[in-house]
């Protein structure tokens, strides 16, 4: 039995995957954070399935990139409730739950990262990573990606669809994935979990791609 968090944007998810079978996941909205929600969602969760937290097998929560505090958050809460119950984490991409939402051979998916720029990467059919994750200016990431055939897949592309035009991934398919990526989280950990993947609480680590903005501004002065 996997749990799993998506925290890093303003619409998270939770989910609850039992034996390959998805027995449910939540949309969460919490454009203020999740610090004041995320327990009584996962407590409600687990009471709906009849289940306790020393039922989960793994935790599985999305490891960014995203919000800063968002990811922070979601990491902490899985790695306190792994470590309680002496459980292993498999921590998620958010850009590589969004290509289980594909079906071509290359799947480059993005999110807005602001300041102009998005996090892209590209994986393949079985999700394993032909790109790099990276943070630029998305005309400039066009530019890098390998041909073939490929698909667009975001939870929003309507920022970037003008930047298509013209470009030979003009007609390339896009593909709008759900805000709720928890379900796909927790099915991508579980897959981790078989092949021996997942890891002590202590060693997960954020994907924040990108410094922060305090990091940012440290560099331009010094």
């Amino acid at each position: 039995m996997i749990l799993a968090i998506d925290t890093t944007h303003e619409f998270g998810s939770i989910a609850l995957l039992d034996d390959g079978e998805l027995l449910e996941e939540t949309l969460l909205h919490a454009e203020a954070g999740f610090g004041q929600i995320l327990y009584g969602h996962l407590s409600r969760l687990l009471d709906r399935h009849g289940c306790q937290v020393q039922d989960i097998d793994c935790f599985a929560a999305a490891s960014g990139p995203g919000s800063f505090t968002g990811v922070r958050i979601g990491l902490a809460c899985v790695k306190g409730l792994a470590e309680a119950v002496a459980k292993p984490v498999v921590p998620v991409s958010n850009l590589q739950a969004l290509a289980a939402f594909g079906t071509a051979p290359l799947r480059a998916t993005v999110l807005d990262a602001r300041r102009g720029e998005i996090y892209g990467a590209v994986y393949d059919a079985d999700l394993n990573p032909v790109a790099p994750e990276i943070v630029m200016k998305f005309p400039q990431w066009l530019e890098s990606l390998p041909t073939g055939s490929l698909e667009f897949i975001s939870t929003d592309f309507s920022p970037f669809r003008a930047a298509l035009a013209g470009t030979h991934f003009g007609d390339a398919p896009i593909i709008e994935a759900p805000r709720a990526l928890a379900g796909a989280i927790a099915r991508i950990a579980a897959s981790k979990l078989r092949q021996g993947l997942a890891v002590d609480p202590a060693a997960v680590d954020a994907n924040y791609v990108r410094r922060s903005d305090a990091e940012l501004l440290w560099k331009d002065h010094s």
